[in-house]
């Protein structure tokens, strides 16, 4: 491919995944830290009156920008990295096509471990620690035989799948029953079904604090390209989600209701 029609489709891609992540990403912040502290204020009338018309219309949005953050992500994955020549170092006898075709295989079947592992845990923190030593596996054995900076974006990847799949497969068929339940229209969502929709919002919320690093990580060599730059990553990881732990805090407490 001419290398101007290539630079061209990056720009397009990188635009488009940029403006759908941003929608994304932010409807799942004003869901965890705005509009899950409102909703306990309202009344039966008042929800009857507001979620109705505020929850259709917000996860139209939401969901519509996981979709089309996941598809311009998968887009500059095979556009940057396989045909780009970014997805192992030049030493190594594995191809670019054949090293991102394990890397999409690992991405789903780390989708499929985690929502199995979530539907059967029973404790959060034990949830937490099993899903960061399994993270931690899977970005070491990308280690294996990517190069650094695929290594982090594949990371990233595994981020992405999980939380567009929580989205369509999880949050929004739960969010429809609840929905309806409210309106009238449909039974009273089942304690299980409002459970899932939640904890599911809430791991989407703390994957994207990491995941926006990885998204720009591209732009620091010394990071991705260091020794060992796994564990570099794991501790971002980390450092991400205690960070949007304080977020939640700062969302619960009574200071962002003042005036």
């Amino acid at each position: 491919m001419d290398p101007r029609v290539t630079e061209w489709f990056n720009l397009i891609f990188r635009w488009a995944h940029l403006a759908a992540g941003v929608m994304w990403i932010g409807h799942l912040w004003f869901f965890n830290f705005v509009n899950s502290q409102l909703a306990k204020t309202y009344d039966p009338d008042s929800k009857k009156k507001v979620l109705p018309e505020l929850m259709p219309r917000a996860l139209y949005w939401f969901r519509w920008g996981a979709a089309y953050t996941f598809i311009t992500g998968i887009l500059l994955l095979l556009l940057v990295y396989w045909h780009g020549g970014l997805m192992v170092e030049p030493d190594r006898s594995l191809g670019q096509a054949g090293a991102g075709a394990i890397g999409l295989v690992m991405i789903i079947v780390g989708f499929a471990i985690y929502d199995v592992l979530w539907k059967n845990m029973k404790n959060e923190t034990t949830g937490m620690i099993v899903s960061f030593v399994l993270t931690a596996v899977f970005a070491f054995a990308c280690s294996l035989f990517m190069s650094g900076r695929a290594t982090f974006i594949h990371v990233g990847g595994l981020f992405g799948t999980v939380m567009a799949a929580n989205v369509w497969m999880r949050i929004w068929p739960a969010q429809r029953k609840i929905i309806a339940g409210v309106k009238g229209t449909g039974p009273a969502a089942d304690p299980a079904v409002v459970a899932i929709a939640g904890l599911r919002s809430k791991h989407n919320t703390y994957m994207s604090m990491p995941l926006m690093f990885i998204m720009v990580s591209n732009h620091f060599p010394t990071v991705y390209g260091a020794q060992q730059g796994w564990i570099i990553l794991m501790v971002l990881i980390a450092i991400g989600w205690f960070v949007t732990k304080l977020l939640y805090g700062k969302a619960a407490s009574p200071e962002p209701a003042k005036f």
